[in-house]
């Protein structure tokens, strides 16, 4: 196809190293992190298509207008309406349960600004689903990006935050300033 040419040539052109491979599972969350730039999406999308990640996620509701919306669509994007933002962790859970080979991809602190920490919904995706969760990361001072590890949470957050916490370290996102503790609210 030519899509992932494309996508390649344009991680070449940017610079970017890409690391790591889709892992041999059929179902996990994939976090990306930090997210500190609407260009983060574009490079995200980039990397989907270059490796064929079939991979789902979250675009609030606004950015469905003609025609970005269809190609949002086309390329995974799912509309999420902010206001009704609790039912997203339900949502997500049963594509999980419904789908054989399922891959959900989400920015943990939910905006490119500095927020006091990650929002818990990946969280409780994938302990709701039983799925563990990939780390996905963008290192705009490395010009690295990709899948790091996986892991499976224990069901203790402090302990599971800090395999986490030692991944991100050393990851630096488009504007440093903006990225979030890697602390989970609520």
């Amino acid at each position: 196809m030519i899509l992932p040419r494309i996508a390649r040539w344009l991680l070449a052109l940017g610079g970017w190293t890409v690391i790591g491979a889709v892992p041999p599972v059929d179902k996990a969350v994939i976090i990306a992190a930090p997210h500190t730039s609407y260009w983060d999406g574009f490079w995200a999308l980039v990397f989907k298509t270059a490796t064929g990640l079939d991979a789902r996620w979250f675009v609030k509701n606004t950015m469905f207008w003609f025609p970005l919306g269809s190609l949002l669509r086309a390329f995974g994007a799912v509309p999420l309406d902010r206001r009704n933002a609790g039912s997203a962790v339900n949502e997500a859970i049963a594509a999980f349960d419904t789908n054989e080979r399922f891959f959900f991809g989400l920015a943990p602190e939910g905006t490119r600004s500095k927020t006091a920490g990650w929002k818990s919904g990946f969280y409780r995706i994938a302990d709701g689903a039983a799925v563990p969760v990939l780390c996905g990361f963008l290192d705009y001072r490395g010009r690295r990006l990709g899948l790091g590890p996986m892991i499976t949470l224990t069901g203790d957050r402090q302990s599971d935050l800090r395999l986490f916490r030692s991944f991100y370290a050393s990851v630096h996102g488009r504007r440093p300033g903006n990225a979030s503790p890697v602390e989970l609210l609520r």
